[in-house]
C-alpha cells in the first residue's frame, strides 16, 4: 500500500462522491495517478470505477469533493472541458461512425484547425508510438483492434496527456493485447499518464505501474503492482479471502445432441458470417469459441437459436429443426436458452423493470388475458439475492444498472429456465472476478446436468482452463476445433487471425479435403491423439 509524495501528480480526486436517486456510485473517493505512471483501477461490479472516471471525462459532476488536475482546481462540467485540461477517455463501448472512414471520424468535432493541421498531426502520433491504421478505411471494415487504435488516436490527436481506458482487452487476442501494452509502455516513457480499468488480474501485473482498488463505491486501498499479487488484489476487492479455483468438470459426455452442417449465415449487410461451418454439440460438454469479436460469432448463435435466417443443416438428437422459431424450437421440447453478445438489444427490454424482464419468457405459460406478476416478482427476488444484483429494488428498469449487474440479470433469468441447450456469448464480460467465478460454477452445474454448452469466450486463459474443446473462428470460417489439453495461447492466437488452419494442415497431411464430416474418434485417430473427451 503506497502513495508515493515524492513525485508529480498529474490527477487528484479529493473526497469524490456521486450518487444516483439515493444510491451512492462514489463516495469520497481519494485517488491520485502521477506524471508517467499506469494506474489500474480495480473493483467489483458497481464499485463505481466507470463512474469515477466519467467525472474525469465530462460526463458526470461529481455532487461533493475536488479534482485537481496537474496541481489546480479543475472545474468540469463537459467532455470538451475534459479535453482542455488534457485528458482523453476511451470507452469500453466504441462512439464510432461506422459508414465513415477512420480520418473522418478524427476530424469530427474539430472546427478552429484545419485537415492538415490535424492530419499532420495524427501522422506524428502514429509514428511516435508506432500505431498501425489506414485513415482511408472505413470503420465497419475494421477490426475491433483497429477501431480501438481509431479511438485512442482520436483522443491523443486533442493533445492530451492523460489517457483513460476502459476494459482496452475485451475484446482482444493475446498478440493484440501485447501491441497495445507496447504502445502504452511507450506512451508512460514519453510521459504521459493513463488510467486502465480492468477485471483482467494478469494483465494488471503485466502493465501497470501501481493499482488503486475501489469497493461499494469506497476506495480501499493502494498498492505498487510489483510489491502484491493477484490473489491479494482480490481478496482487497471482495473484502474477504475468496477461494477462486476455476476448473473443467470431467464427466462423461453424450453423443452430439445438436449437429451442425454446412453452416452459412449472412450479416445484416449483406456480407458473408459465417461460412460452411461444421461443428456439434455434445451434453454435458462445454465447447468453447474463439476468435476476433465480428467473426461471425453474433450471427451463428442467432442462428441456433432461431432468431436469424440461415443455410445449411442443424438437427436436435437426429431430428431437423432447420428454419424453426424459438417457439417451435420450445414446443419440440427443447428448452434453449440463450446469452447473447447484445445484453441490451436482444437479452432484456432496457426500459422494463428487473420483474418484467423475468415475464418475457413466462409470459406463454400463463393461462387467459392476465400474468402472474407475483410469481415473476418472486423469481426477480430470487434472482437478485442469489447473484448479488445491485439495485434499488425488483422494479427498477434494467437500464438504471451497471453493465455488470445488467449482465446477472440475463445470465441469471436464462440460466433459471433449466435449459437443455445453453447458448453463451461472453457470460462474464463486465463481471468481476467474483461474479465471472460464480458464473462459471453454474455452468459447471449445468454442464452436470447433462447441458450442452457452447461458450463463447474473449479470455484465452478461461477458456483453456474450462472448456473440454476450442472451436476457434477466423473471419466466419472453422479453422479447426482443439482439446483444451493439447493446445497453446500461441496456438489458439495464431488460428484467431488466420496465421494458422489446421483444416488445411490436416488435409496435406492425411489427404483429407476437410475434416467436417469426420467423426470424434476418426479426428482422433488422425490427429494421433488420446481421446480425452471428459476421461472418456
Amino acid at each position: 500500500m503506497t502513495e508515493n509524495v515524492n513525485r508529480e501528480k498529474a490527477i487528484e480526486l479529493v473526497n469524490i462522491t456521486k450518487h444516483f436517486k439515493g444510491v451512492y456510485a462514489n463516495k469520497n473517493i481519494n485517488i491520485s495517478l502521477y506524471k508517467g505512471e499506469i494506474l489500474a483501477i480495480l473493483g467489483e461490479n458497481g464499485s463505481g470505477k466507470t463512474t469515477l472516471m466519467n467525472m474525469l471525462a465530462g460526463i458526470y459532476q461529481p455532487e461533493e469533493g475536488e479534482i485537481y488536475v496537474n496541481g489546480n482546481l479543475a472545474s468540469i462540467s463537459s467532455p470538451n472541458d475534459s479535453f482542455n485540461y488534457g485528458i482523453g477517455m476511451v470507452h469500453q463501448h466504441y462512439k464510432l461512425v461506422d459508414i465513415f472512414t477512420a480520418e473522418e471520424n478524427i476530424l469530427l468535432g474539430f472546427r478552429k484547425e484545419s485537415k492538415s493541421e490535424v492530419i499532420a498531426r495524427v501522422n506524428d502520433i502514429v509514428n511516435k508510438y508506432g500505431f498501425k491504421i489506414n485513415l482511408k478505411k472505413k470503420i465497419h471494415n475494421m477490426s475491433i483492434s483497429e477501431k480501438q487504435t481509431i479511438e485512442i488516436v482520436k483522443v491523443l490527436v486533442r493533445n492530451v496527456n492523460i489517457l483513460i481506458l476502459d476494459e482496452p482487452t475485451a475484446v482482444l487476442t493475446p498478440q493484440e493485447t501485447d501491441v497495445l501494452f507496447d504502445v502504452l509502455r511507450k506512451m508512460r516513457n514519453d510521459g504521459k499518464s493513463i488510467i486502465i480499468i480492468t477485471h483482467k488480474l494478469n494483465e494488471v501485473m503485466a502493465i501497470s505501474d501501481r493499482v488503486a482498488i475501489l469497493r461499494k463505491g469506497e476506495y480501499i486501498t493502494s498498492f505498487e503492482t510489483a510489491k502484491t499479487n493477484e490473489r491479494e488484489l482480490t481478496d482487497y476487492m471482495v473484502g474477504k479471502k475468496v477461494d477462486l479455483k476455476l476448473e473443467r468438470l470431467k464427466i462423461l459426455a453424450s453423443p452430439p445432441v445438436l449437429e451442425i452442417r454446412q453452416l452459412n449465415i449472412m450479416k445484416d449487410d449483406g456480407t458473408v458470417a459465417i461460412e460452411n461451418l461444421d461443428f456439434f454439440l455434445r451434453g454435458g460438454q462445454i465447447l468453447g469459441v474463439a476468435g476476433i469479436a465480428g467473426c461471425g460469432q453474433k450471427e451463428m448463435c442467432e442462428a441456433l437459436v432461431g432468431l436469424r435466417p440461415y443455410k445449411g443443416y442443424i438437427t436436435h438428437n437426429g431430428k431437423s429443426i432447420v428454419g424453426y422459431s424459438p417457439e417451435q424450437i420450445r414446443n419440440l421440447g427443447i428448452y434453449m436458452s440463450f446469452i447473447p453478445e447484445d445484453r441490451l438489444g436482444i437479452g432484456l427490454a432496457p426500459s422494463l423493470s428487473i420483474t418484467d424482464n423475468m415475464m418475457l419468457k413466462d409470459y406463454k405459460d400463463n393461462k387467459g388475458i392476465f400474468v402472474d406478476r407475483e410469481k415473476a416478482r418472486a423469481k426477480a427476488e430470487n434472482l437478485i439475492e442469489r447473484y448479488n444484483v445491485v439495485t434499488p429494488s425488483t422494479e427498477t428498469p434494467v437500464k438504471n444498472l451497471s453493465g455488470g449487474n445488467v449482465q446477472k440479470i440475463l445470465v441469471g433469468r436464462e440460466i433459471g429456465l433449466n435449459p437443455n441447450v445453453l447458448i453463451t456469448a461472453y457470460p462474464v464480460r463486465g463481471l468481476d472476478i467474483n461474479s465471472s467465478y460464480m458464473i462459471y460454477d453454474i455452468l459447471n452445474q449445468e454442464k452436470a446436468k447433462n447441458t450442452a454448452i457452447l461458450f463463447i469466450g474473449e479470455d484465452l486463459d478461461v477458456l483453456m482452463t474450462f472448456c473440454d474443446k476450442i472451436m476457434v473462428l477466423c473471419h466466419g470460417k472453422n479453422m479447426g476445433v482443439v482439446h483444451t489439453k493439447n493446445t497453446t495461447k500461441e496456438e489458439i492466437g495464431l488460428m484467431m487471425t488466420g496465421s494458422k488452419d489446421l483444416s488445411i494442415e490436416l488435409g496435406k497431411t492425411y489427404g483429407i479435403a476437410s475434416d467436417s464430416l469426420l467423426s470424434e474418434e476418426e479426428w482422433n485417430v488422425l490427429m494421433g491423439k488420446e481421446v480425452i473427451d471428459n476421461g472418456k
